[in-house]
């Protein structure tokens, strides 16, 4: 299977001036996991996740004053919507991350996470099948 299969095309984007609590609300309300930051002073596209978020707020920083400039990844390991699924999980396997913005012609064309590549490889849930486990 490709990413291009994978892959959820709702990419959100921000801003890198958006707090912290702003870009944590439009995750939540898209039910996404990261962001896209668009950043062209500094040199471009970036990604801020959850964990992003959550190592903030732990670290006891105040996410109405922290931005989303200081908190982004900006060494971005990008996939192609012609990467195979396995691909795409070496690449995040071997980087220590949950989530691929995926390229197309330069631009963001959709965002690959550990879960969409899990729901690829996981079989469909029958009718029968043990209730999910919740924290």
């Amino acid at each position: 299977m490709l990413v291009r299969e994978a892959m959820s095309t709702v990419v959100l984007t921000i801003g890198p001036a958006h707090t912290l609590r702003q870009a944590a609300a439009l995750m939540s309300a898209r039910r996404v996991g990261a962001a896209v930051v668009h950043d062209p002073d500094a040199g471009g596209i970036g990604i801020l996740t959850e964990r992003d978020v959550l190592v903030s707020v732990g670290l006891g920083q105040d996410p109405d004053t922290e931005r989303a400039h200081a908190h982004t990844t900006t060494d971005v390991v990008f996939a192609a919507p012609s990467w195979t699924v396995e691909e795409a999980a070496r690449a995040m396997a071997h980087g220590g991350f949950r989530h691929l913005i995926v390229l197309e012609r330069g631009e963001p064309a959709g965002i690959v996470s550990v879960r969409d590549i899990i729901r690829c490889w996981a079989p469909e849930r029958s009718p029968h099948a043990a209730p999910a486990v919740t924290a």
